[in-house]
């Protein structure tokens, strides 16, 4: 059970990475936009909704992955003070409550709008000749099938969670500096630091 739930990790991870490259899209088209714009006085009508499109493709994409590292923002002012198997059942409850429900509403309603615009060869008419728009709308469908794959391995996890009394483990993804690695890195002590907050805080003072 647990490979399954890590295979399942692993997708939503790989999808929500892939997908972030369209950041790097992202960035060249909006500098070569500026430049065309304003250096060579050719703006581009279609490069706005080109824009949003791959930055909505990011974000709904990376739903998934975001829910697979336990990334989404909650109110964690009580919730992290409660044992396990307390938030594993509130969990589970807003999973089945509201987390479900709005996911398979968000894929049926993303699966006939996405098949309505390539029946009709869907454009932007925001612009003129504006681009396609059937390939972005079919990015609902796909995202919220993600995202329910990946909530469906959330419930397992609050399952086991309420039978064992712990959350199972999830994949390995980037970390956060370790502080105390760098420090060792860079050969400096923490009373190193102290003696340099003091010259900052009180400069006159040390200057004596």
């Amino acid at each position: 059970m647990q490979k399954l739930l890590l295979a399942i990790d692993r997708i939503s991870t790989w999808v929500g990475q892939a997908f972030s490259w369209l950041i790097v899209v992202l960035t060249f088209l909006i500098s070569w936009e500026v430049f065309s714009r304003y250096a060579l006085d050719n703006p581009h009508p279609w490069a706005f909704d080109v824009m949003s499109m791959l930055y909505g493709s990011v974000f709904m994409m990376a739903g998934a992955y975001t829910l697979s590292k336990n990334g989404h923002v909650r109110g964690d002012v009580l919730y992290g003070f409660f044992p396990p198997r307390l938030q594993a059942g509130l969990d589970l409850l807003l999973y089945f409550l509201f987390f479900i429900p709005g996911v398979v509403a968000l894929a049926w309603a993303g699966y006939n709008y996405a098949a309505d615009s390539w029946a009709i060869n869907e454009h932007s008419n925001i612009t003129a000749n504006g681009p396609p728009v059937y390939p972005f709308k079919t990015i609902i469908p796909l995202a919220g099938a993600f995202l329910l794959a990946q909530g469906l391995v959330e419930i397992v996890r609050c399952i086991v969670c309420l039978q064992q009394g712990a959350w199972p483990p999830r994949g390995h993804d980037v970390e956060e500096v370790d502080v105390e690695k760098l420090k060792e890195m860079v050969h400096v002590k923490d009373e190193d630091i102290a003696k340099l907050d003091e010259l900052v805080v009180h400069p006159k003072e040390n200057q004596k």
